[in-house]
């Protein structure tokens, strides 16, 4: 079936254009399951062909978000309370990750990753450590938290990337604490046998993380590695978010979080790097060097008070950027864009490291690739059809002219502006409501009261 998009106004890639329509093959039969792709960019256009489904304001390509916890969706507002570090806020989170269960965890997570498509997130990159029972014990699927994103992802109308996590120790080698044993398999072989068992689907990628280098031994990087080079899969890797993190690799094996993985064999064009705070130069080099990606994630990065992070350094180097909204303090990655931006502007007191179309271009196809999705993020004759439309007549944006609209959607659009949502040549948002999960909020606060009644 083919479905023909009529975009009052398209970013596309280098430039604003008027009256754009796209033609997309539309097969399946759930919103977000087809692999649907824009067979036709027809530029000129200055009225909506016959048929056509009308989208005004500025389409996009969907956003990414390279980096998710989505159970720290129900820590939003709770640990904002007081003060603390992020040591004290992670005891916090194991609280949260102790009540949940398949059944709750897929509850939770629909209703997360459909807030996700009302911010016009089309993809997400879930870093996913909560495997097991309370206690350990594997469930009788071993996957069974795994396969409860995947469908919650499935139901929301949204791709995922699985990025299914090994954590086998609390720090260089010490026995998991009694909270993390529901994350670990054990050893990197075990995790290695059940992750084998997860299968891609329409929308559905799977691919590796190393929790950090505190949580996977050193001798055990490699297999974890070698596991997504064989299926040339997507690896991501929490590194350097803590100073304390680096201390102490550098007190067991005398070398920097980023030297341990270049020894072992982690980093790579396929391989990003979650954070990457706290950088040497010789570190910005390794990660620059080997094309391994960054995620930055600045909202969760100021919440945490992580501090912020070398990304210009990072990019000069050759790594790409990507954006991830992590804790989901806020769900919103025109915030994550504008705010790489504009903390570094307070760390340098200088404006202009990247341009709209630069901070755009993190947000969707660079975040796609980082997620294994490089035939995503453009809207261009042969790429997934998912694309999102944001107003340009709210409180927010109104007043630029059109040719602006890259500075608009980064530096003053934020979720509230997504009106439409597609997801392989579908709906999956109209007019700002879900078409399958219509009252978020609700589904939400349910979700999160279950968990903490």
């Amino acid at each position: 079936m083919q479905v023909t998009y009529w975009l009052e106004h398209a970013w596309l890639d280098t430039h604003v254009e008027p009256g754009v329509a796209l033609t997309v093959s539309v097969s399946g039969s759930a919103a977000g399951s087809a692999d649907g792709r824009i067979t036709e960019v027809r530029t000129g256009v200055d009225t909506p062909p016959p048929g056509a489904v009308a989208l005004r304001g500025l389409t996009i390509p969907g956003l990414a978000n390279a980096h998710s916890h989505a159970f720290h969706r129900a820590l939003r507002g709770t640990v904002q309370v007081g003060s603390g570090t992020f040591w004290t806020w992670r005891e916090v989170m194991y609280t949260v990750a102790q009540r949940l269960t398949p059944d709750s965890y897929f509850t939770l997570a629909r209703a997360v990753y459909a807030e996700m498509a009302l911010a016009g997130i089309t993809n997400v990159g879930e870093f996913h450590y909560l495997h097991h029972a309370p206690g350990g014990t594997p469930y009788a699927d071993p996957n069974a938290m795994g396969e409860a994103l995947i469908a919650a992802a499935g139901e929301a109308g949204i791709r995922i990337t699985l990025l299914d996590t090994a954590y086998l120790s609390s720090g260089f080698g010490a026995a998991p604490e009694p909270h993390q044993l529901r994350f670990t398999d054990g050893t990197a072989d075990a995790w290695a046998e059940r992750v084998s068992a997860l299968k891609e689907r329409d929308g559905v990628r799977i691919g590796a993380a190393i929790h950090s280098v505190r949580a996977v031994p050193a001798d055990q990087l490699s297999t974890v590695a070698d596991w997504a080079r064989e299926r040339r899969a997507p690896l991501h890797v929490h590194l350097s978010e803590q100073t304390a993190e680096n201390d102490a690799c550098q007190a067991a094996h005398g070398m920097t979080p980023t030297q341990l993985l270049a020894e072992h064999g982690v980093l790579g064009a396929r391989t990003t790097g979650v954070h990457n705070t706290h950088m040497t130069d010789a570190d910005i080099a390794l990660i620059g060097g080997s094309s391994t990606g960054t995620c930055m994630c600045p909202t969760t990065e100021r919440d945490l008070a992580d501090g912020i992070g070398p990304a210009v350094a990072l990019q000069r180097a050759g790594s790409p950027l990507s954006l991830g909204s992590d804790s989901h303090a806020v769900i919103d990655l025109l915030e994550e864009a504008r705010a790489m931006e504009l903390d570094e502007r307070l760390r340098t007191r200088t404006r202009g490291h990247w341009t709209a179309a630069a901070l755009l271009r993190a947000a969707t196809a660079d975040g796609h690739a980082a997620l294994g999705c490089p035939d995503a993020g453009t809207l261009e004759q042969g790429a997934l059809a998912d694309f999102t439309t944001l107003t340009l007549d709210s409180v927010r944006t109104a007043g630029p002219v059109s040719r602006l609209g890259a500075e608009t959607a980064v530096f003053a659009a934020t979720a509230a502006d997504v009106h439409h949502v597609v997801v392989g040549g579908r709906a999956i948002v109209k007019d700002g409501v879900h078409t399958s999960v219509p009252d978020v909020g609700a589904s939400l606060a349910h979700a999160i009261k279950t968990l903490r009644d």
